[in-house]
């Protein structure tokens, strides 16, 4: 026995990303393991400390393989960077993670650095996701090797929830409203006069997500899946707007006669 796993041979870890036979990047770890890392070397050192010292905050083992693909991880991610001597330092990106004002729009710009997860959502936005084997099969042709598809696909589904990207609908990978890192300005005092219920005549940021959903004019939209969008689409209203009365809307498919 030489104590290598079957895992570990498969992976073989590059700087905590890749796999071997794979030809594009993704990490192993989702994107709440990568602010965990972030807050650590924050609360170790402010804006960096040592590989060490960081592993000491987690209860690691500074050269086991879990702790450098979770290191690595959020490399990939953009949040952190190495320095000469075992230094990692935060990035621009892993301050605005760690900053409660700006965590959830850096969270989708993290799960966007990563390449496998880029290509995926290029390829599905707006439309729904293929079931388990349709998207592996999807992701081996993007260049992810045979023997971790399935893992790759369980890390990037769970980081696409945790970013916000499955807020809107769970089949399909959708940009999350995301609020103003910053307060409007006061309106205009002929604003004021004039202005509409939105203070400006924006659209409210679900309704700006369900018009991303839309696919492009003259492409092909199956009849389910419009149903599936104007069912969300009256959802959202009911959170939205005001009724007087309690009936419900629902859209369904009636066969042909």
């Amino acid at each position: 026995m030489n104590g290598q796993s079957e895992e570990t041979k498969e992976s073989a870890p590059n700087n905590g990303v890749g796999v071997e036979r794979s030809t594009i990047e993704f990490p192993y770890t989702d994107v709440d393991n990568t602010q965990e890392i972030v807050r650590g070397v924050h609360n170790v050192g402010g804006t960096s400390c040592t590989y060490e010292q960081l592993a000491a905050h987690l209860n690691a083992e500074p050269k086991g393989g879990g702790f450098r693909l979770r290191v690595g991880g959020a490399k990939l991610y953009g949040v952190i960077e190495y320095e000469r001597g075992g230094t990692i330092r935060i990035t621009d990106l892993g301050h605005r993670m760690i900053d409660p004002q700006q965590e959830r729009a850096a969270k989708v710009d993290a799960f966007l650095n990563v390449p496998l997860f880029k290509r995926v959502f290029d390829e599905f936005k707006g439309r729904q996701l293929p079931p388990q084997a349709g998207l592996e099969r999807a992701m081996r042709s993007f260049g992810v090797g045979v023997k971790v598809a399935d893992r790759a696909r369980q890390v990037m589904l769970r980081a696409a929830k945790q970013a916000g990207f499955l807020d809107l609908q769970p089949d399909r990978l959708t940009l999350p409203p995301i609020k103003s890192e910053k307060p409007a300005d006061p309106p205009k005092k002929d604003e004021q006069k004039t202005g509409g219920g939105s203070g400006g005549g924006g659209r409210h940021p679900f309704i700006e997500g369900l018009i991303q959903t839309l696919p492009e004019p003259n492409t092909p939209w199956s009849t389910k899946d419009r149903a599936n969008w104007l069912n969300t689409a009256a959802n959202i209203f009911k959170i939205i707007y005001q009724s007087d009365d309690a009936e419900e809307i629902a859209v369904t498919i009636k066969g042909a006669q």
